[in-house]
């Protein structure tokens, strides 16, 4: 049991043992106040929620270290939020005492990232001092959770909403505009609803591409490439255990596919995918020298007109949709500068949501869809990787356009809509 005594100053002491039977005691002005704080210390200690008053004071930025070095995550996770730590919570946070952390504090926080980032970006920094803070709680370094609670930003959609190409504007449009030694990784993503490390991650003795145009070929996703820290790896198994799948080649897939096989002429363990060194490529450079201007190319991001003999007219809009122009002497340099300049644009992931949308506008199967995507959850299939598509006016008259009697619900012989067929009778 704790008690109070009272010192040769006049102040009161509240003396109590902790659940390790240490010793502790703090000083009040008064005994009503001492023996008010002994009851609440008792209490945390006999319902197991005690938490030492002195705890509090070990700063944020020594916590997050070694929470951080705690972790047994992926390279790749790691590595963000390593990131994110350095840059956006160790500044904040670091040497703040993680018991003067609060609730208003965080918010103010949040809301000062908010007016910089984007809402996704500021969602993930207040979860990774969520996740932080939550280990300080059951270190019993603080009572509770000061991220608890916290009102986010809007996660805005993306201008001019979301951005899918039909499946005629991706072999039409895009694919000729991607330079040959790249094009096939265009139409993996397109044609199979591969992610970029699925993509890299492809050997050529995953793919099975039949001689007999009449048999069907597949390709078969078993392991993806990371990066980390701008450097590539090979992870010897994909996502999720559903990611691990076979995936039907499209005609247009499969002619890339084989013209890339002939002009490479690989070993069958060799990857599919590379840069022209045989490396695998690194996503920021392939963004910046193959995606954004093959885009440019394509007419799907600004555009750059012939001005007279030569003088280029580049064309574009800014992130405040504010339209810009400049003139080259080339059709490469003009190119080059909307490709840099040009805010927004399709990315190479869209590419898989339309994939998707594609197939469930056409009638495939939700569940066949979720099979080929490698999506541990339907609803992730319908909810995230659908849209609506541009020509959804002209899907929605073809439903009213057929002959009347297919429009009926009733089955003959007077039967109802019952799924078993059977007739329902009046009790």
């Amino acid at each position: 049991m704790g008690h109070i005594i009272k010192t040769p100053a006049g102040t009161y002491r509240a003396n109590w043992r902790d659940p390790s039977g240490r010793q502790k005691a703090k000083t009040f002005r008064t005994r009503k106040e001492a023996a008010a704080y002994l009851a609440a210390t008792e209490t945390t200690v006999s319902q197991g929620t005690y938490v030492d008053p002195a705890a509090g004071k070990t700063r944020f930025g020594m916590y997050a270290e070694r929470w951080l070095s705690s972790r047994s995550v992926e390279a790749t996770t790691l590595a963000g939020w390593t990131s994110r730590l350095r840059a956006r919570l160790l500044p904040q946070w670091g040497t703040w005492p993680v018991a003067r952390i609060d609730h208003l504090a965080v918010q103010e926080w949040v809301t000062r990232l908010g007016r910089e980032l984007s809402p996704a970006t500021v969602a993930s920094c207040h979860s990774l001092l969520s996740s932080i803070l939550a280990s300080a709680v059951r270190s019993r370094l603080i009572a509770f959770n000061p991220c608890e609670g916290v009102r986010l930003p809007a996660q805005r959609k993306r201008a001019g909403g979301q951005l899918m190409l039909t499946l005629d504007q991706v072999t039409e449009l895009l694919l000729p505009s991607v330079p040959a030694w790249h094009r096939p990784v265009v139409a993996a993503a397109a044609g199979a609803g591969l992610r970029w490390g699925e993509c890299l991650g492809l050997r050529w003795t995953d793919i099975d591409l039949p001689d007999d145009d009449d048999q069907d070929a597949t390709l078969t996703v078993r392991r993806v490439v990371i990066e980390v820290n701008g450097h590539p790896a090979d992870k010897p198994y994909p996502k999720t255990a559903q990611s691990r799948r076979t995936v039907p080649v499209p005609p247009f897939l499969r002619a890339e596919l084989g013209r890339h096989h002939a002009q490479t002429n690989p070993d069958v363990a060799d990857r599919v995918f590379t840069n022209q060194a045989g490396d695998p490529m690194l996503r920021s450079n392939f963004r910046r020298q193959v995606w954004r201007p093959s885009l440019v190319r394509a007419g799907l991001l600004g555009s750059v007109t012939e001005a007279g003999p030569h003088r280029f007219r580049a064309t574009w809009h800014d992130s405040e949709r504010a339209e810009w122009s400049a003139e080259f002497t080339t059709h490469q340099d003009a190119v080059a500068h909307v490709a840099v300049k040009a805010a927004g644009g399709l990315r190479f992931h869209d590419l898989r949501h339309g994939y998707a949308t594609w197939l469930i506008s056409s009638g495939v199967p939700v569940n066949v869809v979720q099979a080929v995507m490698g999506h541990e959850q339907a609803s992730t299939t319908l909810n995230r990787y659908t849209h609506t598509p541009a020509d959804f006016h002209r899907l929605v008259r073809g439903v009213f356009a057929a002959p009347a009697d297919d429009l009926l619900t009733a089955n003959e012989g007077g039967r109802s809509n019952g799924d078993d067929g059977e007739e329902e009778v009046a009790p």
